[in-house]
């Protein structure tokens, strides 16, 4: 513990990966052991034994009476039925911090919280959890994390908590949260199903080890659009090759039709960013050529 604890009692509701770093990176700073609890008991002890810094607690309504900071770490869906559940036994007037740690939803799903009193937030940690939570605390380090509060003073809560965990806060407008998440999801998400569909042809062509072999290309490319924007874009489509463009769809229809129309989509994407960018338009024939369904 820290000589001067900010907190009196931390409280998590969930026991997954979030749950569970959470838990551990926030202990420092609660005067007593953390309560975690989670809709099945079993799943709570394992977590705490896990942490080894935590106090399985027997009823969520114990946990959230005792509590001055409550971390709402559950699957999206679980978040609305979670407050619910809270709001039916909240006090009137008890004034806790409550945050959930969902990148879909914002500060709002919270109200029933807010309306007894609660100052609210969703506090969204931008970066994987893979269930070690010592490797995950260290990582939180430096990381960004997306902050929506329901007031001025649950903002600055917020951004509290994020300097406890190391993080930097940044923040996000209620009405901007699904644009900010399917961007994160647009991000990560595609760029597994990219690399999946390449190495999928790449296997097709012959290749026995196709991670290995795409896997320097694909790190370049990333940390040179991280650094350079659209700026790093190289290849056919930047140069208005037409004729290798065309190559690669006939090969894709002859030999991987099933990446034919990722394929054909990511192309115009590019090709409409380019023109944004202010480069010379893509020649018709080229862009019949992509769009074409056959």
């Amino acid at each position: 513990m820290t000589d001067s604890p900010t907190y009196r009692q931390i409280g998590v509701i969930g026991a997954g990966r979030v749950a569970r770093a959470l838990a551990l990176a926030l202990a420092p700073h609660s005067a007593a052991s953390p309560l975690l609890w989670a809709r099945s008991a079993g799943s709570a002890r394992t977590a705490v034994d896990q942490i080894g810094s935590a106090v399985a607690s027997d009823r969520i309504e114990a946990l959230v009476r005792a509590s001055d900071l409550i971390a709402i770490a559950v699957s999206d869906d679980a978040i609305a039925p979670v407050v619910a559940e809270i709001a039916a036994f909240a006090p009137t007037g008890s004034a806790p911090f409550i945050f959930h740690v969902s990148g879909r939803s914002g500060a709002e799903i919270l109200d029933p919280l807010h309306a007894a009193g609660a100052a609210t937030a969703a506090i969204h940690p931008v970066m994987t959890f893979t269930g070690d939570p010592q490797n995950e605390v260290a990582r939180m380090i430096g990381a960004r994390f997306a902050i929506t509060g329901s007031s001025a003073d649950a903002t600055a809560q917020a951004r509290q908590v994020v300097r406890l965990l190391g993080g930097v806060a940044v923040e996000i407008r209620e009405e901007h949260r699904p644009l900010y998440h399917a961007a994160l999801c647009h991000a990560a998400n595609h760029l597994v199903t990219l690399i999946s569909g390449a190495a999928h042809a790449l296997t097709r062509a012959g290749v026995d080890d196709p991670h290995a072999l795409v896997a320097p290309l694909v790190r370049a490319a990333l940390e040179n659009s991280l650094e350079h924007g659209f700026g790093a874009l190289s290849g056919p489509l930047l140069r208005g090759d037409g004729e290798t463009i065309g190559n690669h769809l006939d090969a894709l229809k002859r030999d991987c039709p099933e990446l034919l129309p990722a394929y054909r989509a990511m192309a115009r994407a590019t090709l409409d960013q380019l023109e944004r960018s202010g480069a010379p338009a893509p020649s018709s024939s080229l862009r019949t050529a992509l769009s074409s369904k056959d």
